[in-house]
């Protein structure tokens, strides 16, 4: 347990946009992306948005993050969001916004639909931003019921941290049937291994970071990410781990059963489970469901890793349980949005409704 074995190889797991004559996922892409969504609980759509759309989602998380008042979101890393490793906020419901999550929604209708009904509500639309110096996430699962959508607004490297996802441990009706009687046993025993090296890897790169000239600690931000009692889900918080009070990975979670385990099932592990990280290309869409086991890297390189991220309920969600995992704008929830209008909002796409960068594609 040394060492994470992450593939950056998501071939298996990537399906070409080809739009049709109306600008939504073609049929075939369709088909090759629902399979992809049901056996591994994600899929990777490449060159679904032009550069200039991919360029007016960047420009639209570079208003918000140059926004003194922007609204920090309430999940993931809030340590990151206070000494400025991560920026993740939300986006207020403006013209802009909305038009750009209805051109993904659009455009992707067929893929969300089975899985998103016209009257589920939209959860959020947020900025994943993260700097050099950064924690790297847990693998951990979101709240059950979504469908969520992240968008390279540029190129992502590998060094600034595309997400990691445990390809097929979404939870589902054939999941014993998939990976055996114990399948979610054998899940939680690999995201256990996976923690304990993401643990000493953040706290051998934190203190590494004491005496860094790139990405040098502020006053307090050690203690804050080691030894505080705030909480925080994905920092290595000695405190809280050894109080066991972090849910996402803590002492409590290695006694000596769950230890004899991880050794005697470690092969079995290897062969049920793998890795992967995202390095997505500019234009690439992910869509994955939320209870896929997943994290956030943290980011090794001076540029910032950039994503437009949004999330749709799969059923009926009470307004009062957002918060428990995703962050709306107070625009969002003052004015609730549904599948259902984003798929009838006007966008701003060409006449007919495909972007020059897919005209070639379309014509072949």
């Amino acid at each position: 347990m040394n060492k994470l074995k992450v593939s950056s190889d998501t071939s298996a797991f990537e399906v070409p946009a080809v739009l049709d004559e109306t600008g939504k996922l073609a049929n075939d892409c369709v088909r090759q992306a629902l399979a992809m969504m049901d056996t591994h609980g994600l899929v990777i759509l490449t060159g679904l948005l032009s550069d200039a759309e991919a360029d007016a989602g960047l420009g639209l998380i570079r208003q918000t993050v140059d926004d003194p008042d922007r609204n920090r979101c309430a999940f993931a890393s809030q340590t990151d969001n206070r000494y400025q490793r991560r920026d993740f906020c939300s986006l207020p419901s403006s013209p802009p916004v909305t038009q750009f999550a209805a051109t993904l929604c659009q455009r992707l209708e067929a893929v969300i639909s089975p899985y998103c009904g016209r009257p589920h509500p939209l959860l959020e639309v947020t900025t994943l931003t993260s700097y050099l110096g950064s924690s790297h996430q847990y693998i951990h699962r979101d709240p059950s019921g979504v469908i969520s959508m992240f968008a390279a607004v540029e190129d992502v490297s590998e060094q600034q941290g595309g997400t990691v996802f445990v390809p097929g441990t979404q939870l589902f009706d054939g999941a014993k049937h998939k990976h055996g009687a114990e399948a979610t046993a054998m899940m939680e025993l690999f995201r256990t291994r996976c923690n304990y090296t993401i643990l000493w890897h953040n706290l051998k790169k934190l203190w590494g970071m004491r005496k860094s000239a790139e990405a040098p600690l502020a006053s307090g931000e050690f203690f804050d990410r080691v030894f505080s009692t705030k909480w925080d889900e994905h920092q290595p918080n000695l405190t809280r781990f050894a109080l066991g009070k972090n849910s996402q990975f803590s002492l409590r979670m290695l006694g000596p059963g769950t230890l004899w385990k991880l050794y005697r099932r470690r092969k079995a592990l290897d062969k049920m489970f793998a890795l992967i990280q995202t390095a997505p290309g500019k234009g690439t869409v992910i869509l994955y469901q939320s209870d896929l086991l997943h994290a956030g890297p943290d980011n090794r390189a001076p540029q910032p890793r950039r994503f437009f991220s949004m999330s749709l309920a799969r059923g009926f969600v009470e307004p009062k349980l957002w918060h428990d995992g995703y962050s709306p704008h107070p625009t969002l929830k003052a004015q609730p949005m549904s599948f259902g209008d984003l798929l009838d909002c006007p966008t701003h796409s060409a006449p007919s409704g495909v972007p020059d960068d897919h005209a070639e594609a379309l014509v072949s």
